[in-house]
């Protein structure tokens, strides 16, 4: 008996196009559909770049780019590098950040250099690719010093040493090679032993019996001693550190296998930019904010070099505060430093306790504001090199400002006629500093005239002599003629003379 003539009597073509359609029409909808967005699926690779200086900006803004690209488990993330290094402290945060990523996920592209702390960034990625005469290595710690640019000695060597050792085993690159870019000192061989290839040391070397020396037929010298592991692109792929050679990022991925991408580049907002550029300048910020500190001082009341300075030091601290190394503690030791000094301005004469004692707290909140830590943890010995050097910087801007602020009052101020009118003509290097001596000049019943205003400190001139003095409760106008009331210590208390109506600088009658 013949069955389904209709379909037997059908083309064959005919009979499978229409057993395509109802197989579209019975299967459930989310397969077809998981099916054509598997089809049109991209890889997302993210691009970060590690351009200029390692600073804590730079520490900052990687930091920020890699917790956007957390809520992406499977993106490639490609670390742009073209650095000849910086700070050793946001070198090892920024390699901490990128360890966060799988290791089959991230990868170094040298895009013109990766020197000393670049070298480190480059290694904690799983891959390592460079373009053509690009060069990486060359990681010794470095300081300054009198004589220019000094290696620093063992102890700062050994735990930057143990880090690169660290990530050439997680990430599979040569050890003892990786070693070699920290230390003068690491002698490295590439011996033929067994028919294998095996990297030493001199001391490894050392270390084998007559019989395994027997066995080697081919000994040939990788790193020189006394010279630190610097590749170009060629040798780094010779020596096992780089996976290949590419121009460009795109090359780089097609030569990986990997053809559907969508490329993203996560690049640092102007603020992020705008901080990295302001670390840079903070010595001389606070330079001048000190400097306009120093003038506010010597001006009685507050204008404008108190306004700049506060500003100038406020932009300092703030900055640090964005990049995580300053904190409410920083911020607390600079205020009471800051109202010290008003304290210094406003109610006590000349230059005392409340002013030094101002400007240390003044200082040690913006050393603190520098680093990320309080004291040198002996465990991470660079600090102590970071200390100093934060130390160095802020009492060269407190010297700086001292000039600056003599040299404004000295030179620049008087110029002005605002100036001719106010305070600021009074202030010489003669009179810049207060002296206890300067109550030997004086006695009780001396008149003379204030020379500032007294608010209620200032100075009056009396036998020739600029001598800084203080009211009991009264502001006085410069020119006013002046008395001395009373010496407390150091402290010359004066009042005004009521119907003198002409009174020389000199001698009063």
């Amino acid at each position: 008996m013949k069955r389904f003539p209709i379909i037997r009597s059908m083309p064959r073509d005919m009979i499978i196009q229409l057993m395509l359609i109802f197989a579209v029409f019975l299967t459930p909808a989310n397969v077809s559909f998981a099916v054509s967005e598997t089809s049109a699926v991209k890889q997302t690779v993210y691009v970060i770049s590690v351009f200029g200086e390692v600073d804590p900006g730079m520490a900052a803004f990687i930091d920020r780019a890699v917790q956007e690209i957390s809520s992406d488990p499977d993106a490639i993330v490609v670390v742009n590098i073209d650095t000849f290094g910086g700070r050793v402290d946001s070198a090892l945060e920024i390699v901490d950040t990128f360890l966060k990523i799988p290791e089959k996920q991230s990868i170094a592209f040298v895009e013109k250099k990766a020197i000393s702390a670049g070298a480190l960034i480059a290694l904690s990625c799983g891959d390592l690719v460079m373009k053509p005469a690009t060069t990486i290595g060359d990681c010794a710690p470095i300081t300054y010093s009198q004589e220019g640019l000094e290696m620093l000695g063992e102890k700062f060597q050994s735990p930057i040493r143990a880090k690169f050792r660290a990530l050439a085993k997680r990430n599979g690159y040569p050890v003892k090679l990786a070693e070699a870019m920290v230390s003068l000192d690491k002698e490295i061989f590439e011996v033929v032993i067994d028919g294998q290839k095996v990297l030493m040391d001199a001391s490894d070397y050392a270390d084998l019996t007559d019989e395994e020396k027997k066995k080697i037929t081919s000994k040939k010298t990788i790193v020189e001693k006394g010279e630190l592991l610097t590749m170009h692109a060629e040798e780094a792929v010779e020596l096992g550190f780089s996976s290949m050679t590419a121009d460009s990022i795109d090359v780089m991925l097609g030569q990986m296998g990997i053809e559907n991408y969508e490329v993203i580049r996560i690049e640092q907002s102007w603020s992020e930019a705008m901080v990295r550029f302001i670390g840079r300048i903070a010595p001389i910020l606070m330079m001048i904010g000190l400097a306009a500190l120093y003038m506010e001082m010597k001006a009685p009341g507050f204008g404008l070099p108190g306004i700049i300075g506060i500003l100038c030091l406020a932009i300092v601290f703030l900055n640090q505060y964005m990049v995580g190394l300053a904190d409410y503690t920083e911020l607390l030791v600079i205020a009471f430093g800051l109202v010290l000094m008003g304290i210094e301005v406003f109610v006590l004469p000349g230059f005392g306790i409340a002013g030094f004692a101002g400007i240390v707290f003044l200082a040690l909140g913006l050393i603190l504001s520098l680093q990320g830590f309080v004291l040198p943890d002996p465990s991470f010995p660079w600090e102590l090199d970071l200390l100093v050097n934060n130390v160095t910087q802020v009492i060269g801007a407190l010297i700086g400002s001292f000039l600056v602020g003599l040299f404004f009052l000295r030179y620049v101020l008087p110029k002005f006629a605002f100036a001719r009118q106010g305070p600021f003509l009074a202030a010489d290097l003669k009179s810049s500093h207060a002296d206890s001596s300067e109550t030997g000049k004086v006695s009780v019943g001396d008149k003379g005239i204030a020379m500032t205003l007294l608010r209620p400190s200032g100075k009056m001139k009396i036998n020739g002599d600029m001598i800084d003095v203080v009211t009991e409760n009264e502001f006085m106008e410069k020119g006013t003629p002046i008395v001395v009331k009373e010496i407390k210590g150091n402290r010359i208390i004066v009042s005004s003379i009521s119907g003198v109506s002409d009174v020389s600088g000199d001698q009063q009658t």
